[in-house]
């Protein structure tokens, strides 16, 4: 997967979150709903959504709205299969497409 210098900076942004990072742990091999979720990581699920929010942003894992038999509605998330080569000639290249101008500050 080839990423812009603009997404190469997202994906690592939003992975330097350790919350982050057990979120899509957590998710791999299966999906799951806010509610167990939060309570498998041990979070609110105001902080967990948050925390889905930038990484749905970032490409990383993916959303869906389903409805129980009661007509409970329930967002489960999943991981998007995602591989990234982090090399220094990866980021080089990736350095040459930022739309961020040099020297300045987020």
């Amino acid at each position: 997967m080839k990423l812009t210098g603009d997404d190469l900076v997202q994906v690592l942004a939003t992975l330097a979150n350790p919350h982050r990072v057990r979120v899509v742990a957590a998710l791999v091999g299966e999906r799951n709903y806010v509610s167990g979720l939060a309570r498998q990581l041990g979070i609110s699920r105001a902080l967990l959504q948050v925390h889905l929010r930038k990484l749905e942003a970032a490409g990383l894992v993916t959303s869906q709205l389903e409805f129980s038999e009661d007509g409970k509605a329930m967002k489960f998330y999943e991981v998007t299969p995602f591989a990234f080569q982090l090399t220094p000639e990866s980021v080089a290249l990736a350095a040459r497409t930022l739309t961020v101008e040099k020297g300045t500050q987020e």
